[in-house]
């Protein structure tokens, strides 16, 4: 007699995957929070999660967890930067230190450059 095999069952996704999303802002950025309980506060991009449309800005929306101890940590209340959304922060202007715009020059060898309103050049720090 054949022996029974039981086929396992696929995954249906009901949402679709997020697609990732253009962003402004670059890992080592300095931005200023524009809107919300942070507004007003500067920082260095830490991470940018451009399928979630987020970006974590150090000192900015700081929370507190409650992590229970294990053989290989301690436990206690650990403080991280949580995760805010990319339109709540615009990149600085590096020439006189003011939130800008960013607009893309496009060069003739294909390489994206980044500009402030202002025309000057943005870097990119990765």
């Amino acid at each position: 007699m054949k022996p029974l095999l039981y086929k396992r069952s696929r995954r249906v996704r009901t949402q679709p995957v997020p697609q990732a999303i253009k962003t402004h802002v670059t890992k080592g950025d300095q931005v200023r929070v524009i809107r919300g309980d942070q507004k007003g506060h500067e920082g260095k991009v830490l991470r940018v999660l451009p399928r979630k449309g987020r970006v974590v800005v150090e000192g900015v929306n700081v929370v507190k967890r409650h992590k229970r101890a294990t053989p290989q940590a301690e436990g206690g209340i650990i403080e991280f930067p949580a995760p805010i959304h990319l339109s709540n922060v615009m990149l600085l202007d590096p020439k006189t230190g003011d939130p800008t715009r960013v607009r893309r020059k496009v060069g003739k060898d294909g390489t994206v450059e980044r500009l402030a309103k202002s025309g000057q050049p943005i870097p990119r720090n990765r």
